[in-house]
């Protein structure tokens, strides 16, 4: 009986927690229906009346959001297929290829996750303009394609891939790219699909590093957009509102769609030895 009501209300607390975190998120979406000026209203309203389609309208087209729209997401697409790539093969070489310096190589990196990420933007900024990349998305794309915790999380998970597959498969003549692709990729699918998902969140998302190496509206990003919205409409709150929610919708489906592969590749890689 007591672990009945204990359990109870562990429950009504997840519940009572996930309404507090689910109410911003609702009024955000109801208040971008309102028609301008009903969001500051007081008392404050929650159901738009009557709901319009305008703020939207204007998004789409006296700002061109579809452009700022189209841009964060090739961004967040190519670097997502570049990380898992380049991530990917650099895990498996840290976990299971044998060559000098690899342990001393892979500590290296694993120090450098305690610099924090403004302390190598001057550094990086600099390098991204000496290769001429300032001003477009492949400065941002490039610096993405690979990263220090992506090869962490792919190492430790790749490790428990058995050695005598791997011998096997090099007994029967395959290459050591055949081996990535034919055996290793499909075994470690699931911590794949984690990373994937951070890293498209992540992308799509970034804010401070877009605002840097970007000058040109017509390639800002949607949340480097959303900022500039703010400062030219921070009375306008619908808009906003509507801004924001073309800003979070898009990821919010990417994690729903795949959150059941997140979490199997989490709980999966953390048995891993």
């Amino acid at each position: 009986m007591r672990r009945d009501r204990s359990a109870l209300l562990v429950n009504v607390a997840l519940v009572a927690g996930a309404a507090v975190t689910l109410v911003p998120l609702l009024w955000m979406i109801s208040a971008s229906f309102m028609p301008q000026g009903q969001a500051n209203m007081e008392p404050p309203v929650l159901i738009p009346h009557p709901p319009t389609l305008e703020h939207y309208r204007t998004l789409f087209t006296r700002m061109n959001i579809a452009r700022t729209f189209r841009n964060s997401l090739v961004l967040a697409v190519l670097v997502t297929t570049g990380s898992l790539l380049f991530n990917s093969m650099a895990g498996y070489a840290f976990a299971k290829l044998r060559f000098a310096g690899r342990e001393k190589i892979f500590a290296f990196l694993v120090a450098a996750l305690a610099i924090p990420v403004q302390v190598a933007m001057l550094p990086l900024f600099l390098l991204v303009k000496g290769l001429g990349l300032v001003n477009s998305l492949w400065g941002i794309i490039v610096p993405g394609l690979a990263g220090i915790f992506g090869i962490f999380l792919i190492r430790q998970y790749a490790r428990s891939i058995p050695d005598e597959v791997l011998e096997a498969a090099r007994l029967d003549g395959a290459g050591e790219l055949r081996i990535y692709w034919k055996i290793v990729l499909p075994l470690i699918r699931p911590i794949l699909v984690t990373l994937a998902l951070f890293t498209f969140l992540g992308s799509w998302n970034d804010f401070l590093w877009p605002l840097v190496v970007l000058t040109d509206e017509s390639r800002y990003t949607l949340p480097v957009a959303l900022a500039n919205l703010v400062g030219e409409h921070v009375q306008d709150t619908e808009l906003m509102m509507a801004g924001s929610v073309l800003t979070i919708l898009p990821v919010l489906l990417v994690f729903l769609a795949l959150q059941r592969h997140y979490v199997e590749g989490i709980m999966m890689g953390s048995v891993k030895e």
